[in-house]
């Protein structure tokens, strides 16, 4: 059954008019009067409504919520990215995988070594793509809760904040030293992680020992040198698969 993203506070029998956007992937779809869908991004029941289709305009649609159902797909722990961006179409990729495999947010980077230099109104509208991309993976692969993709930052910006408490934070490393991801995951099983990585070129020497004296642990993903986008979904992918 076709998945819409509808963020909004949902109860059954209420009747609606779809966003713009969930209106056109219905039309796309040549969905009738009658036909059924399911509604996900509910912020406060979570979960997913069933709905059927009641009236078809020429750039609406008019649905009417049914039963909800309290299912999440979402990994056991949290795991957040912050990556240097990688250019052309790779960050739709990054993104898109990343959202696949249950990403809690991503964090846009522009590092020392960055290709892609993003800043005004060209990085409010890549933010807003790339949160596009984010909610079109969510409807695909049956995810409830759609990643947050934060505002375009620079490295040394985004390290003025305050790290946030309560998470297992590391970098990306090929430095010696540097412990397994799982390893170091396996520290403290409760928390949510924080992964920062680099862009084509890792992050510089003076970036990593600025992420280093903040606290992030140096983690390996194996001897390989794996692109930037390849990196953060062989993370995401190895925390999931080992339900760490």
């Amino acid at each position: 059954m076709p998945r819409i993203y509808q963020p909004q506070a949902l109860q059954a029998g209420l009747q609606f008019e779809l966003t713009p956007e969930g209106a056109r992937h219905v039309q796309v779809l040549r969905l009738q009067p009658g036909d059924g869908i399911t509604l996900f991004g509910d912020p406060v029941a979570g979960g997913e409504w069933d709905a059927t289709v009641r009236k078809m305009g020429r750039s609406s649609v008019e649905v009417e919520v049914g039963a909800h159902q309290a299912l999440e797909r979402e990994p056991a722990r949290a795991v957040h990215l912050a990556v240097g961006m990688p250019a052309n179409d790779r960050m739709d990729w990054l993104v898109e995988k990343a959202t696949e495999l249950g990403v809690a947010s991503i964090q846009p980077l522009m590092t020392e070594r960055s290709v892609l230099r993003l800043k005004g109104e060209r990085a409010d509208k890549k933010q807003s793509h790339w949160q596009a991309v984010a909610v079109a993976a969510c409807e695909q692969c049956g995810g409830n809760r759609v990643p947050l993709i934060h505002p375009v930052r620079t490295l040394d910006d985004w390290l003025r904040q305050p790290s946030p408490e309560g998470l297992l934070c590391g970098v990306l490393s090929l430095a010696p030293g540097s412990r397994p991801l799982l390893q170091v995951a396996a520290t403290d099983p409760a928390a949510p992680l924080l992964l920062v990585h680099g862009p084509e070129g890792g992050l510089s020497p003076q970036e990593e020992q600025a992420l280093l004296a903040q606290g992030y642990a140096p983690v390996t993903l194996g001897p390989r040198v794996l692109r930037a986008e390849t990196a953060a979904i062989a993370a995401l992918a190895a925390i999931a698969l080992a339900g760490a």
